[in-house]
Formats: C-alpha cells, sequence, structure tokens
C-alpha cells in the first residue's frame, strides 16, 4: 500500500507475533489498516463478538464453527492472508474464537502476525473493562489500547463512554464531568484500566482520531500523563485512522 509518512505497523512494532487490540475508539479500523499494511501473510480474527468483514479487504474470508477453521484455513493458499471467526444468530454480527484455536491455527499455518480483536465498546469513544473483559490471549505478544483523542473534554456518560461506571472508578472523574488528558491517561496507565489481562504482553497504546491541531493537543497531553504514571510502556502513538495513506501523527515519548 502507497503511504506518504511511516508505516502504522512500523511504528507500532508488531510485524510478528499474536497482537491483541483493546479499548475503544477504532480497534476494527486498527485492525483494518495493520492488515493492509503487512507486506507478509497475516490473519485476522476475534475472541470477542465482532462486526462482518469489511468486502474489500483482501484476505480470504472464513466464517465456519470453530472444528472447522482450521481445516478450512489449511486449504487456503499459502500466499492468502485470512479472515476468520465463527458464525453468529445475530445479523451482521460474528463470534469469537477460541485462544486455544487461534494460536493454533497461528502456529501451524505459516502466518507472520495474527491480530485480534479482543474487546467491544459498541461504538463508544472510550471505555474501562468489565469483569470479564477485555479477552485478551494468555502469552499474546503485544496488547494495544485504544481511544479516542475526540473522548478528551467531553462528559463522562454513556453517549462517549461503554461501562461510563466503571471508567469513573478507573479515572477518578464523576459521571457528567469533563474527561481530562490526565484522567485519560490514568485510564491508559491503570492495570484496572487499558493494562487489563496483558499479562507481559509488550504495550502500545494508540490514541486515535487524532483530527486536527486541537485534538493533537489534547491527545499529547494525555499520553505525556500516562508515561507519568506507569513503566510498562516507553511511547504513545497518536493516529488518525482515517487518513490510511498516512495514519501516523506523531509519537509521544518519554
Amino acid at each position: 500500500m502507497a503511504a506518504s509518512g511511516p508505516m502504522l505497523i512500523d511504528v507500532l512494532g508488531v510485524r510478528e507475533g499474536i497482537v491483541c487490540i483493546v479499548g475503544a475508539g477504532g480497534k476494527k479500523s486498527l485492525l483494518y489498516q495493520l492488515v493492509r499494511e503487512h507486506p507478509g501473510r497475516v490473519a485476522m480474527t476475534a475472541t470477542s463478538h465482532t462486526t462482518d468483514f469489511p468486502p474489500d479487504l483482501d484476505v480470504e474470508q472464513i466464517v465456519d464453527d470453530e472444528a472447522m477453521l482450521y481445516r478450512r484455513i489449511a486449504a487456503v493458499a499459502a500466499s492468502r492472508s485470512v479472515a476468520y471467526a465463527c458464525p453468529s444468530s445475530k445479523a451482521g454480527r460474528l463470534a469469537g474464537v477460541s485462544e486455544e484455536t487461534i494460536r493454533t491455527i497461528h502456529e501451524e499455518s505459516g502466518f507472520a502476525a495474527t491480530f485480534v480483536k479482543a474487546d467491544g465498546a459498541r461504538m463508544r469513544w472510550i471505555k474501562a473493562p468489565g469483569d470479564h473483559e477485555p479477552m485478551v490471549m494468555t502469552g499474546a505478544d503485544a496488547v494495544v489500547p485504544v481511544v479516542s483523542a475526540r473522548a478528551i473534554g467531553e462528559p463522562l456518560t454513556d453517549r462517549v463512554a461503554h461501562r461510563a461506571a466503571q471508567l469513573a472508578s478507573v479515572t477518578g472523574v464523576a459521571e457528567g464531568m469533563p474527561l481530562t488528558p490526565e484522567a485519560v491517561g490514568r485510564l491508559l496507565a491503570s492495570d484496572e484500566g487499558a493494562l487489563r489481562r496483558a499479562g507481559d504482553a509488550r504495550i502500545v497504546p494508540v490514541i486515535n482520531m487524532v483530527d486536527d491541531a486541537q485534538t493533537e493537543r489534547l491527545a499529547r497531553a494525555a499520553a505525556s500523563a500516562a508515561l507519568a504514571m506507569t513503566t510498562r510502556f516507553d511511547f504513545v502513538v497518536l493516529c488518525c485512522l482515517r487518513r490510511p495513506a498516512a495514519p501516523v501523527v506523531g509519537v509521544v515519548g518519554r
């Protein structure tokens, strides 16, 4: 894919291994971007429910019962990337795949990387995980927490946040009050927020929807706040996934 800036996949450092995407504000867009940028054979799947795969994604799309997935993927040409999931009774939705099956397929099917949607957010811009979330795979090589810059400065309500009450608990912001950059930084740095169930995986947070100078200023403040609160990651990537030819806006480091 032609690009006029650094490739997001290289900035994140996720060309290899099992990479789990969590949070809110652009997980699927990020997954599609990584699949399109990767020069090799990759897989895309989910441990949580997800939407139908986009028809313009240049991959072999396989939706089948879990017991059949490995056999069907093994029959795909060795040069083809694959997007796979299980069927769901809900229209426009696909069911997740167990981590055991994902790992077996990754290790035995010759994929350079497997990108996994491991969380749900109901189209909101920001979230804190519930008790059963996120569904990060044990031993994942990298976890990429996502949050939208558009949430910064907005009141903490169900309009912008998934699990608003839990987000209030993690960030210390009362429901109805503005989400400050410091609060978003706290979410990214929290073991009960963006780092929940991440284990020993490498963490590379993404602040998406950095669409203009104002959101970039707020995103940089949130990233700096997060870096001051944890040593689990050394930089935060700012991006605008609506701009697929040049999605990287900047990188905030220590």
